[in-house]
């Protein structure tokens, strides 16, 4: 079933966080389907802590990328979205490659929303767990 309440593409992602966070970390978007939305991270210099691993933080923003971007896009039209609470357990340090996220929604209401991301490694392991609970905003 077909979530997204607005047109999507992993292109429309890419020109949404153009210049932001996102980019600067290398963030890139590589899969929409119709309810989930998938993106990844390198492991490198930009992105590890000092003992090598991908920082814990900067996994949290890929969940929080993800999760946004998914309650952004499966929200009506002139609606906004914004964080109201993340949560992230990391399970397994990855120190080269790539970790790469995916989000599902747990709950879209109508004042709220519920994304699930899960992130792995290259060899598929997971990495890390995380929920984001997003605020649906009126038009203004």
């Amino acid at each position: 079933m077909r979530i997204w309440k607005r047109p999507i593409s992993v292109e429309l992602l890419a020109a949404n966080n153009a210049d932001s966070a996102v980019t600067h970390l290398g963030i890139e978007f590589i899969e929409v389907g119709d309810n989930f939305i998938r993106a990844r991270v390198p492991v490198d210099e930009r992105t590890r802590q000092p003992y090598g691993l991908l920082h814990g933080g900067v996994s949290v923003v890929l969940a929080e990328t993800l999760g946004s971007c998914g309650a952004a896009f499966a929200s009506p039209e002139g609606h906004r979205t914004v964080g109201l609470a993340i949560n992230a357990n990391h399970l397994k340090g990855a120190t080269s490659g790539w970790v790469t996220g995916i989000t599902r929604p747990v709950h879209i209401g109508r004042s709220t929303q519920v994304w699930a991301i899960e992130l792995s490694n290259d060899a598929g392991e997971l990495t890390c767990v995380s929920r984001i609970t997003m605020a649906m905003l009126l038009p203004r």
